[in-house]
């Protein structure tokens, strides 16, 4: 047996939640830039905390010819480079050992057959158990060849008293019907509660924190509805580009890459109404009814309530940055959307009528995701009025940071001091590094932890990925054919297009700057 791996002693005793057992993680993509940048960083981090099961295994999957010493030696650069915390050479020594490389092609059945007896081999020397988690982190056209050669291969089954588990990274489908034929690829090869649609802002600590804010204070949950809260804003601002990702990013666009899964998951988490307990399908059940109950949109209602843009020349930080449609490998003519903005309803008794305005965009000013929840003026009679008599608009807003700056902070007013009586906002702000003293976890430390132990709170469910995919095709569709709505330009460095300003200026409302 090799040495393991630290074990955190706060986790020991934690009766409320799963704890992770010896498994093997297979990557699938090994060689890829997520498994270098999130993955094996995630892992170390964990290592480093204490919190991976005793001789936990990871298994490279890839094509090209590599040996593990060069895999490892590659993966420490990466770790050196991306992880949260300084790299310890004896800990990276003890995790280094713990990691080794398969060469195969995805579609080929030979290969897998080997990983299996790499994988008992395993199970033997390190004590994995026969439990196996495998991670696509491979293109989504090998998604079906991978899924079909891990069931083929006897791969998927587990042994009795083990498990095998998929993660299976977005983008999931293009549309609802390529979403519903990877669904039967995957339910062909694994169960649902053994399926991980993963989606890392869910990993995020300050998501995670939406429903301990919402039904673990009493201060919030009775004024979370239609009577006291006036609109939701939800803004997604990246200052990058494309990235050399045109071939992706062309056959995506900002709607499907962002609000299909990302921005509907923190609307759901906001909007959900609270679950019977804290299990897996209970919470999952609520979102869903949140996703069947957005209110869909005819090609009309598109024009009114959706706004697409794409990013022109420009500069970010003083430098200037070429448009979308100059990028590399984009096509000169391309209706590729870089920014959306939607006015999204959802008819339910708790939000009638309550608008939640949605945006997303890259080449903005600054980069971060942030949910802003106004809440509706006080009466006008003693303070919010200003010297014309007319009401100034101020409002209370919570704003719940999802990235970067992790936390929590509230807007109300306060007289300023002195002799008159002169009001002006202040803050209450909560930050997560400097109220618990340390940094929070990576997103993918949480949700690799979580899929070990089985536990997919915060995870997609099949039929959530479907129903957010139904509505985001009847806005696609609305985008194509005659008569469809046109495609706006902004400068990089701009926040969107004007279009996106007289949407919610025009329910006599404005955007939150970041």
């Amino acid at each position: 047996m090799t040495e393991n791996l630290p074990v955190n002693p706060l986790r020991e005793g934690l009766a409320s939640r799963a704890m992770p057992e010896p498994c093997s993680v297979v990557i699938f993509g090994a060689t890829g830039d997520l498994t270098h940048r999130k993955l094996v960083p995630a892992l170390y981090n964990l290592a480093a905390d204490g919190d991976l099961p005793p001789g936990l295994s990871v298994v490279g999957f890839a094509r090209r010819d590599k040996t593990d010493e060069v895999f490892r030696t590659e993966l420490e650069e990466a770790a050196r480079k991306f992880s949260r915390q300084t790299i310890n050479e004896d800990l990276w020594k003890v995790f280094a050992s713990s990691i080794s490389y398969h060469r195969s092609e995805f579609g080929e059945l030979e290969g897998y057959r080997r990983l299996s007896e790499k994988l008992n081999q395993l199970d033997k020397d390190r004590g994995t158990r026969g439990n196996r988690l495998y991670y696509l982190s491979a293109g989504p056209d090998q998604f079906e060849n991978i899924l079909t050669n891990l069931k083929n291969s006897g791969l998927a089954e587990a042994p009795p008293g083990s498990w095998a588990r998929a993660i299976v990274e977005k983008p999931f489908g293009t549309d609802l019907s390529t979403a519903q034929h990877l669904n039967g690829v995957v339910q062909n090869s694994f169960d649902e509660s053994s399926t991980f649609r993963i989606d890392h802002f869910l990993g995020k600590e300050t998501a995670q924190n939406i429903m301990v804010l919402r039904f673990a204070n009493s201060l919030f949950e009775h004024l979370w509805n239609e009577r006291y809260i006036d609109h939701v804003q939800i803004t997604a601002s990246e200052q990058l580009g494309i990235e050399n990702r045109a071939g992706y990013y062309e056959g995506a666009g900002a709607l499907r890459d962002m609000v299909q899964n990302h921005l509907l998951q923190l609307l759901c988490l906001v909007a959900m109404e609270p679950p019977t307990d804290l299990s897996a399908d209970s919470i999952r059940d609520e979102k869903v009814k949140v996703l069947r109950s957005l209110r869909r949109m005819r090609r009309e209602e598109v024009t009114r309530s959706v706004v697409r843009g794409q990013y022109a020349s420009g500069s970010i930080n003083g430098k200037p940055v070429v448009g979308y449609r100059e990028e590399k490998n984009v096509k000169p003519e391309s209706m590729t959307e870089t920014y959306v903005a939607l006015r999204v309803l959802i008819d339910n008794w708790r939000w009638a009528d309550v608008p939640f305005y949605v945006r997303v965009g890259k080449r903005l000013p600054k980069g971060g995701t942030e949910i802003g929840i106004h809440f509706k003026n006080a009466p006008g009679v003693l303070f919010n009025r200003d010297k014309s008599g007319v009401r100034d608009g101020s409002q209370n807003v919570l704003v719940i940071r999802i990235q970067p700056d992790e936390g929590v902070s509230l807007r109300m007013q306060s007289k300023v001091p002195g002799a008159s009586v002169r009001i002006q906002p202040v803050k209450m702000d909560f930050n997560y590094g400097t109220s618990f003293g340390k940094a929070s976890p990576e997103a993918y430390e949480r949700l690799l932890l979580d899929a070990m132990a089985g536990d997919a709170t915060l995870f997609a469910r099949r039929d959530e990925v479907e129903e957010a995919w139904r509505f985001i095709d009847e806005i696609e569709e609305a985008w194509v054919g005659e008569n469809q709505p046109g495609l706006t330009f902004y400068p990089s460095g701009s926040w969107g297009p004007t279009e996106a300003d007289q949407l919610i200026e025009g329910d006599g409302r404005a955007w939150r700057r970041l």
